[in-house]
């Protein structure tokens, strides 16, 4: 009790002992101080630590660096669970894309015994245990409406509201992850004569498996790895697809900066074609992905895709053939200046190649009972299944827009340098280098965090926990 004495006392030359006109500190049981009107109506909750918006893997792998220098941080999540996107919003066949150490968290490798790509149920398995394994609380079903940087006082104040309440709790700390990532909201595109449509329009987000639409006619929209499985999915439940490839529909983020400009040239000259990059998922006895990071340490990123391309026509044959035009840049320079990633194909190339699935070109208008596309031709369809990606929603709550973008809700610089804004801002999750690059970006958020947090000793004052 006197070390929490200590700590009371000390929080009264605190900036934060000015942010209420009457304060009563209660003592949560995470340890953090909480500050609230004596009427009740909104709590002002002061955390010691940095405050995480967003337990998906990119927020788990900050909190965990943090966990191992000493230093206490709060996660606060919408959902009711860690890795929402994986647990509530993903198809049951799914398997990471890459090998399993390429998509490892800080400290702590996959299992042995796991394949070299593993399931989903295995990856939300390694999470669960990561997240035991560094004693990582999240405060679930908060919802983070609002995040601004106060300079009166230089701090951040986060308002979350909870689930089934409207009243607003406010968060407040020195320091501030953004850690919601790429994947946040489902991105729709406005389609002409979607109203009208009579079927399910569904967003992959909620697509599950191919069995419930078994004995109807299924048209996905978007040519990505997930519009890709979906159609594959689809087959092996006796359903025979339609798939729109067009990289203006199936593209549902802006480039990153400063690239943005021309690369909206290269997308409206493609505009009306169907482009995609299918690579194999392993080529030369290893995996695409681990090829090309051994490719681009000798060689430069055009000489590779000019490899890539030449290995993958003698591996698939040319796609053209069958639709799938590929588009005038190479993946990994189309990757750099865009975002997008080239699909690795792990099934559904033979299952358009045997007529299974069927290429269709863009669509230009959908009908009460089917679709209309660019070429004149129509088509009945029961169901249509969206795979157009997703998209941040940064810009929607957090109000700050020299650091992140409020066009795309990305931090403005790239990789590696879109890790750190100003007072105590940080991003995770925004590299479009997945896991790999979530990584390398918490540690180091915890790296840089810990050296503030050693030169403020106020900020190890924690309440005792007995």
């Amino acid at each position: 009790m006197e070390r929490w004495r200590e700590a009371e006392g000390k929080m009264v030359h605190d900036p934060l002992l000015h942010l209420s006109p009457r304060h009563a500190f209660h003592r949560p049981s995470d340890g953090s101080l909480e500050v609230a009107t004596r009427d009740e109506a909104e709590r002002s909750i002061w955390v010691p630590g940095p405050i995480i918006v967003g337990a998906g893997p990119s927020g788990l792998a900050v909190a965990a660096c943090l966990e191992a220098k000493g230093v206490p941080s709060m996660i606060l999540e919408r959902s009711n669970c860690i890795a929402s996107l994986w647990q509530l919003k993903t198809y049951d066949r799914l398997r990471l894309h890459l090998p399993k150490r390429f998509c490892q968290l800080p400290l702590a490798p996959f299992p042995a015994c796991f394949p070299t790509y593993p399931t989903k149920q295995q990856f939300l398995a390694y999470l669960e245990a990561y997240a035991r394994r560094f004693r990582i609380r999240p405060c679930f079903n908060q919802t983070v409406v609002s995040a601004e940087y106060d300079g009166r006082v230089k701090l951040w104040r986060v308002r979350a509201v909870r689930a089934g309440n409207d009243k607003a709790a406010e968060y407040v700390s020195r320091w501030l992850v953004v850690a919601t990532g790429e994947n946040a909201e489902a991105a729709m595109p406005d389609i002409d004569g979607m109203s009208m449509f009579k079927g399910p329009i569904i967003h992959t987000s909620s697509y599950r498996s191919g069995a419930e639409f078994q004995g109807k006619r299924v048209l996905v929209i978007g040519c990505g790895n997930s519009g890709m499985e979906v159609c594959l999915d689809l087959c092996n439940h006796s359903v025979r697809p339609r798939i729109v490839v067009r990289d203006s529909v199936a593209q549902s983020r802006a480039p990153p900066f400063p690239m943005r400009h021309f690369a909206t040239k290269v997308w409206s000259h493609h505009h009306d074609k169907a482009t995609v990059h299918i690579l194999p998922r392993e080529m030369l006895g290893r995996s695409t992905f681990g090829l090309c990071m051994w490719l681009l340490k000798w060689l430069p990123m055009r000489t590779v895709d000019r490899i890539l391309l030449l290995v993958s026509r003698v591996m698939l044959g040319d796609t053209q053939r069958y639709g799938l035009r590929r588009p005038r840049l190479g993946p990994l320079e189309l990757k750099s200046l865009s975002g997008k990633t080239p699909v690795l194909d792990v099934g559904a190339l033979a299952k358009i190649k045997s007529g299974d699935i069927k290429v269709c070109p863009a669509v230009k208008r959908l009908t009460g009972h089917g679709a209309e596309f660019v070429d004149g031709r129509s088509e009945d369809f029961d169901a249509i299944i969206l795979a157009t990606g997703y998209k941040s929603n940064v810009a929607s709550w957090l109000k700050e827009r020299e650091f992140f973008s409020d066009k795309d809700g990305f931090p403005r610089k790239v990789f590696p340098d879109s890790w750190k804004g100003e007072q105590g801002l940080y991003a995770v999750g925004f590299t479009r280098q997945g896991l790999m690059g979530a990584s390398v970006d918490a540690k180091r958020i915890a790296h840089d965090i810990k050296q503030c947090w050693m030169a403020e000793p106020k900020q190890r004052m924690l309440p005792s926990q007995t």
